[in-house]
């Protein structure tokens, strides 16, 4: 007996959509990879009192968190690079914003060519990379689907919704061109450092590009549903400036925000280690120099927060999206923030120290079959980490040239040894970061005047030392270590690793979790016990 043509073209199709979807539930599983700029750990469920973060909290609820998690360097390129990578900042020569990791390493994999190289389908939406440094000859293996987004960006002066915001952006750009010319005014052309606008999610970057993911995932199942996918997600917030839309501002009463406790730099520490909070002064309406008044450093604060809540909300629509096609228990999703932030700790507003506050980072995974969930871990892990992660957990080789340890085994077992230490680095923050940087003059001019006379008379003391002008400018490298304890900085001249330390600083964080005092000088043994430790690097620990 023959079926009617209609019943034979319906069973068709439901064997047709059955068999994509057991094909796809059984291959290789998708990466949902997101990335959070100069986002901390400031969340809800890392302990934030008053941070509204409802989907990260929920999706921290059913995967891993992990308490200690750190960047190999608290400044967006050579963090980021390190990532993708999956090689540390030293080894690639990417120690400030300026390097582009494929310039210095032509032939190296990073972690979306690896999977592309293994079957994947990759594609990026947002900010993954630095800047313009994109990578999309090698990294990538398809555009976003901008065809297929159900909502159109529009251009906006700044970055800013409101036209008084956008009328000041323009008028400080006219300005700072007309007097440093389009190199010299590198870093100098800003607006407000915040926004409240009551605008739809999408008028803003993160809200467009999470649409765009969005459809970029529907395009991708609906012609290439055969190949899993690595789609990356990047968001600029709650980097600066603290834009966002009103009703995320409407989260919070600015009355119960509370300000930093600790406003000083730690005692006896380098004075290398910390800045001006450069980035944050660029703004207008924020002084150039002395403190960040009370009323200022709350509503910076306010837009912090309502910027996390945004991207929060962002977030929970991409998984839902997830969910609506049907590949939600196929896909791996990881969440990570590329460096901490200072808002207002130790003095500062920005990233850019060797400390916890800015090396410590957001770090939730979620899995289709992790052992472990609900639950998070103190083990010490590393971003450099996820490459050699993902990898594993997709069942791909891990290339030659790696330097981070799988935290794959975590997800089924907790109770396990791990690495003794976790690493970061950053050069002197000042001078060769952004005084010494040659696109921006009038940043050397505006900001670091003082400092540079300083230097150019040829000596900066440190604890009663003297450093020379060159090592000073060009060459001094903080190196940090955090172990399950301790924290340890040394300051050295990056050409002759193995000379003596310059200065040392040393936090225990059993006693100052708040590393508020350099305790180095009164425990030499431990400084020595701790600098032989971090001699052997990340293969000795």
């Amino acid at each position: 007996m023959s079926l009617p043509n209609s019943l034979m073209l319906k069973l068709f199709v439901a064997i047709s959509i059955a068999f994509f979807f057991c094909s796809h539930v059984t291959g290789r599983p998708n990466v949902l990879f997101i990335a959070i700029d100069d986002l901390r750990p400031e969340l809800g469920c890392y302990g934030s009192p008053i941070a509204k973060s409802p989907v990260l909290d929920t999706l921290a609820a059913d995967g891993l968190r992990f308490n200690r998690a750190y960047c190999q360097q608290a400044i967006c390129s050579p963090s980021r690079a390190s990532l993708m990578t999956g090689a540390r900042p030293d080894t690639i020569r990417v120690v400030e914003n300026t390097a582009y990791f494929r310039d210095l390493n032509p032939g190296i994999v990073t972690l979306p060519q690896h999977f592309m190289a293994n079957g994947y389908e990759a594609v990026y939406c947002g900010k993954i990379y630095h800047a313009r440094m994109t990578d999309n000859e090698h990294s990538w293996s398809r555009k976003p689907a901008f065809n297929r987004c159900p909502v159109k960006r529009k251009w906006l002066p700044g970055q800013y919704a409101l036209p008084e915001n956008q009328k000041l952006w323009a008028e400080n750009k006219k300005k700072m061109l007309s007097k440093y010319g389009s190199k010299g005014a590198g870093g100098l052309i800003h607006g407000p450092a915040f926004e409240s606008a009551d605008v739809p999610d999408h008028a803003y970057g993160d809200g467009y590009n999470t649409r765009l993911a969005i459809a970029t995932l529907q395009d991708h199942l609906q012609n290439k549903p055969e190949k899993p996918l690595f789609l990356a997600l990047g968001f600029t917030k709650p980097h600066l400036d603290f834009i966002a839309p009103k009703k995320y501002w409407n989260l919070y009463d600015p009355k119960a925000i509370q300000l930093a406790s600790k406003t000083k730099g730690p005692k006896d520490g380098a004075a290398t280690g910390l800045h001006a909070s450069f980035e944050l002064r660029t703004r207008h309406g924020i002084p150039k120099s002395g403190p960040i008044g009370e009323d200022l450093a709350r509503t910076l604060l306010h837009g912090y927060y309502a910027c996390v809540s945004y991207v929060d909300a962002q977030i929970g629509l991409m998984i839902k999206a997830l969910e609506k096609a049907g590949v939600r228990d196929n896909t791996i999703i990881i969440v990570w923030g590329d460096h901490g932030w200072h808002l207002g700790d130790m003095g500062i507003w920005g990233k850019a120290t060797n400390y916890e506050i800015a090396t410590r980072v957001p770090l939730i995974i979620w899995t289709p079959d992790m052992k472990v969930r609900g639950q998070s871990t103190n083990a010490l892990v590393e971003l450099v980490d996820m490459y050699p992660t993902l990898c594993e957990l997709s069942d791909l080789p891990l290339p030659g040239h790696l330097e981070g340890r799988s935290f794959a085994p975590l997800l089924n077992n907790l109770e396990q040894p791990w690495k003794k230490a976790a690493f970061s680095q950053f050069p002197n923050p000042a001078l060769r970061e952004w005084a010494a940087n040659p696109l921006s003059e009038g940043m050397r001019q505006t900001f670091f005047g003082p400092l540079i006379r300083e230097v150019e008379k040829g000596i900066i003391k440190q604890q009663g030392e003297t450093w020379d002008r060159d090592l000073f400018e060009n060459h001094l490298m903080g190196y940090t270590m955090r172990t399950d304890r301790y924290r340890l900085v040394s300051w050295l001249d990056y050409r002759d690793p193995d000379a003596k330390p310059l200065f040392v600083e040393l936090y225990d964080h059993k006693k100052d979790p708040g590393e508020t005092v350099n305790i180095a000088s009164k425990v030499p043994q431990k400084v020595a016990s701790l600098l032989t430790q971090m001699k052997a690097g990340w293969r000795g620990n």
